[in-house]
């Protein structure tokens, strides 16, 4: 599949949809930005978002994404938007879990790093099928991991360098919660993520994709 065939795509959303979407995202972003915990940390989770707005307007005419793309990436967003209003550490829904399970920390990092597997998996899928002649098979869900994985090691990256450049005061953005093997775990967490994506929603995919 090439750039050529962005017509066959079977499955995209309609205009209302689209609106919906956008609608409920900008809504969780305004209530994110009423008294977020941690100002610095909130604008620095929602740039991610507020990239991702502008470039999918953009880009929705002549380069329509299938129907499932556009809700995941809805939901990732409001993933970031969420850990960006109470940090990640703080996250209510974190606390929840860590009581419901007794378990030592928030846990809220692992579902993001796991969505940025998830998301970005079924993103990095349907380029690699539409605009390169790679076909469907054992390098593609290879490929996905591979650009998940790096993708991951790169935020990591940004991760350090904002530790470098901001000190204690990227504490909150980090939200290690004292685990020394954080990095490792949000790199394992967004691997898993591209893989279970893969193979829960490829046939889904392919059909939005007009695929058989």
């Amino acid at each position: 599949m090439n750039t050529s065939t962005v017509e066959r795509i079977a499955t995209s959303v309609s205009r209302k949809e689209g609106l919906f979407l956008l609608a409920a995202v900008g809504a969780v972003l305004v209530w994110s930005g009423i008294a977020p915990n941690d100002r610095l940390t909130w604008l620095m989770e929602i740039a991610w978002v507020l990239l991702a707005i502008p470039l999918l307007l953009a880009t929705h005419r002549r380069f329509p994404l299938t129907r499932l793309l556009y809700w995941l990436i809805a939901v990732h967003c409001v993933i970031l938007i969420y850990g960006g209003k109470y940090t990640y550490a703080l996250t209510p829904l974190g606390d929840l879990w860590r009581d419901w399970f007794d378990l030592t920390r928030n846990n809220y990092d692992r579902l993001g790093h796991f969505a940025q597997g998830f998301i970005p998996a079924i993103l990095a899928r349907e380029l690699l099928l539409r605009c390169t002649p790679l076909p469907r098979g054992g390098w593609l869900f290879y490929l996905v991991c591979a650009a998940c994985l790096s993708f991951s090691a790169f935020f990591e990256f940004i991760e350090w360098w904002a530790a470098l450049l901001m000190g204690g005061s990227a504490d909150a953005y980090l939200a290690t919660q004292g685990d020394i093997w954080d990095t490792q775990w949000d790199m394992f967490c967004a691997l898993c993520g591209a893989i279970v994506a893969q193979l829960l929603l490829s046939r889904l995919h392919d059909r939005q994709l007009g695929l058989r």
